[in-house]
């Protein structure tokens, strides 16, 4: 029986320097009805086809993110996860990975992985980049799991500033880092072709 290609998806999150700062997000962020329908749902699933398979965990308390909480759940899942798999992160999912691939030896073979809008460190937009997601100054162990990388940023992010596309570049030995000109501020769209024909020459190159 052929296996699906898995891709492991984490998603993003929010962290708060004080309990007070995170009571007050929730008492005051603005609440929306509608649904609202993003490039890593239903777009990536059908646009990829039933060759993949999609591992979406439900990370910890994603609004209050604590690196530790997710590093546990990330973990438990490791154990289904078969050779050749692709990692996507988005936002504090793409610094999860990187921290993640920088501090340990993954037991899988990575196909390929894809940051999506990471931050780099405490210097972002607005918000805080607390909760134990700090990146060690030896990045190299990334690489080493993963040589096929990819980091995307968009010049209009208005959470993550694409100045730290470059202080990866300043990290790693050789990224492949793709700067776009507009994805909707903070990759708030609703297609993205790009990553979707990233992935499947990703699969078509292993098999030629």
């Amino acid at each position: 029986m052929k296996h699906k290609m898995q891709i492991i998806f984490i998603h993003g999150g929010m962290t708060f320097k004080k309990q007070k700062d995170y009571l007050r997000f929730l008492k005051t962020r603005k609440i929306k009805l509608e649904k609202k329908n993003y490039w890593s749902g239903e777009y990536l699933d059908k646009n990829l086809g039933k060759n993949f398979e999609i591992i979406r965990p439900a990370m910890p308390l994603k609004e209050n993110a604590k690196y530790s909480d997710w590093k546990i759940h990330f973990e438990r899942h490791v154990p289904f996860l078969r050779s050749n798999v692709i990692l996507i992160g988005t936002s504090l999912g793409g610094i999860f990975l990187a921290q993640y691939l920088s501090e340990h030896k993954f037991p899988k073979k990575i196909l390929a992985t894809y940051l999506v809008c990471p931050p780099f460190d405490d210097t972002c937009f607005d918000e805080d980049l607390v909760g134990g997601f700090k990146l060690k100054k030896d990045l190299s162990l990334i690489e080493k799991n993963s040589k096929n990388l990819t980091l995307m940023f968009s010049k209009d992010d208005d959470d993550v500033p694409v100045s730290h596309s470059e202080k990866y570049r300043n990290k790693l030995k050789d990224p492949k880092i793709i700067i776009y000109k507009s994805k909707n501020g903070h990759f708030r769209i609703t297609k993205f072709p790009e990553i979707v024909r990233m992935i499947k020459n990703d699969v078509k190159n292993k098999k030629s």
